[in-house]
């Protein structure tokens, strides 16, 4: 095993060590700085100097998204793939963040997944599960009342496009509750991901906690997590192809978040997201199309920065840092392989 501290030649610390009881005798106050200087000759231990803490990027578009993600009004999480070239950037990726309403993707999965094993159809009706007003952590659950009959797939359509929270526990209550969910999503290999109550106790109970400085494992999950949820549901890992259809059809007509991720995005991309707000935490996640054809799936968690609309300023900032980051090095990725090619042909 190799050594942690150098290592001397045994002759050499022998010397060192008579030597140093031969300066013994001689007065303290001038024994001192020899000694020291002998000791740490003799065994390595001479003062080094610190070591920096400072962070260190691998490159210029790490740097800029950490900058961009800078929590010190509250937490940020941010993780980011792109789907072309596997590449992943994330600024606090493994925390966990309130989910909020971004949890509706993975409930909206997880019925698609019931219809295409026969459990259920995009036609099935189910009663809108409208909250009827009760004070805050009064009940473990929410008390909701049946509403309108609707189709699934319209259930499906204003979850998500309009994030409508009584069709939201309407699927949620179809498909046996939140605790499936977080199973469905366990069994896809998403870990870190924990759906506890329904949307109606989620928000009636919304403020115990301070996300941006506190960490709540209810409700709760890592950008990572969420990026790789919709990298799977992208490229048709998760679901059927209709299924998948039917999902990113109602993610890319999301009117919610104007503000956040399609905000500064140009006109020639395509977003297809779903948002989440509570308590001094807004989101965003989704998939961002270029006009090359690549994608990224992109998942933005920020707490604090002081109001809401702050918060919608920093999701949009950084969507688009994102979305030129990965521009610029698919650049950069085309020189090298023509580069090498042209080489290689010699």
């Amino acid at each position: 095993m190799k050594s942690l501290f150098p290592v001397k030649p045994l002759a050499s610390i022998a010397a060192a060590i008579a030597a140093l009881f031969a300066l013994a005798a001689a007065p303290a106050s001038a024994q001192t700085n020899e000694l020291n200087a002998r000791f740490d000759d003799a065994f390595g231990t001479e003062l080094r100097a610190p070591q920096s803490f400072e962070a260190i990027y691998a490159s210029g578009f790490e740097q800029r998204i950490a900058e961009l993600a800078d929590g010190d009004n509250g937490r940020i999480g941010v993780a980011a793939i792109d789907l072309s070239t596997g590449e992943r950037i994330s600024v606090l990726g493994d925390q966990l963040f309130p989910m909020a309403s971004t949890s509706k993707i993975a409930v909206a999965a997880k019925y698609l997944e019931m219809v295409e094993q026969g459990q259920y159809s995009l036609t099935s009706e189910f009663p809108l599960l409208i909250p009827v007003r009760s004070a805050k952590f009064s009940s473990p659950a929410a008390p909701v009342r049946k509403g309108k009959y609707m189709p699934a797939i319209d259930l499906i359509e204003i979850m998500i496009t309009r994030s409508s929270n009584p069709a939201t526990d309407a699927l949620l209550a179809a498909v046996g509750g939140p605790k499936a969910v977080t199973e469905w999503m366990q069994a896809q290999g998403i870990n870190e991901f924990s759906i506890d109550r329904d949307i109606a106790t989620l928000v009636r109970d919304d403020g115990e906690y301070d996300p941006a400085n506190w960490i709540d494992p209810r409700d709760a999950a890592t950008p990572r997590a969420m990026v790789q949820l919709l990298q799977g549901l992208y490229q048709g890992d998760f679901l059927s192809a209709e299924s998948r259809r039917v999902l990113l059809g109602s993610l890319s007509r999301t009117v919610t978040g104007r503000r956040r991720i399609p905000a500064n995005m140009p006109d020639a991309a395509r977003v297809s997201h779903k948002t989440g707000s509570l308590n001094n935490t807004s989101s965003d996640i989704g998939i961002i199309e270029s006009p090359d054809g690549r994608a990224i799936a992109v998942a933005i968690y920020v707490t604090g920065q002081g109001s809401r609309r702050a918060r919608e300023r920093k999701i949009a900032s950084i969507a688009r840092a994102l979305y030129d980051g990965f521009q610029a090095q698919a650049r950069v990725n085309q020189q090298q392989r023509t580069w090498t090619s042209a080489v290689g042909s010699r």
